[in-house]
């Protein structure tokens, strides 16, 4: 579920920062996009070779769950991956004020995938790490210019695209068929 929350909110951010003066937005969503996609990538490798059972499943009697989970591996937070990477995304393309929120709802999301029962503080915390080493990993240089040519060149394709729509539904609003 906060995966489609994360990924729902990249993709309005993409598709509603439109035109030359949102730039940066669309640039730090796609940056973040393909983070948690690098993050998330690894965390699944990792889950292959090293398949730690969750607390509840480790420790049946002692964790008390409050809602139903998978009984996947625990070892490295999928949540905390995401979370991480994004964030850390926003918070290296843009205003620091937007970064340090998104930043604080990450960890409110890690604190809470612990309290709930679903990780140890190490998966999260290995999470966490993954995530923030995908992000920075993309925001060097040459890597960095290439995720902002490429957000340019979509963006323009969809600014272009939803200008003709646009225009359309307008047109037809008023009564003036092209």
């Amino acid at each position: 579920m906060t995966e489609a929350l994360f990924l729902g909110m990249l993709v309005l951010t993409c598709l509603f920062a439109r035109h030359e003066r949102w730039a940066s937005v669309r640039r730090a969503g796609v940056a973040a996009g393909l983070s948690a996609g690098l993050g998330l990538l690894v965390a699944k490798l990792i889950t292959v070779i090293y398949d730690r059972p969750r607390p509840f499943v480790a420790h049946p009697g002692s964790v008390h769950l409050f809602a139903s989970h998978a009984r996947d591996a625990s070892f490295p937070s999928d949540h905390a991956t995401a979370a991480f990477a994004v964030a850390v995304a926003i918070l290296l393309r843009s205003k620091l004020r937007w970064g340090a929120v998104t930043l604080v709802l990450a960890v409110i999301l890690l604190v809470g995938r612990v309290a709930l029962g679903y990780h140890y503080p190490t998966d999260v915390l290995g999470g966490a790490a993954i995530g923030t080493l995908a992000a920075l990993s993309l925001s060097a240089p040459p890597i960095r210019s290439a995720i902002d040519r490429l957000s340019d060149t979509l963006g323009g394709s969809w600014d272009r695209a939803s200008d003709v729509a646009l225009g359309h539904v307008l047109r037809r609003a008023v009564g003036r068929q092209p």
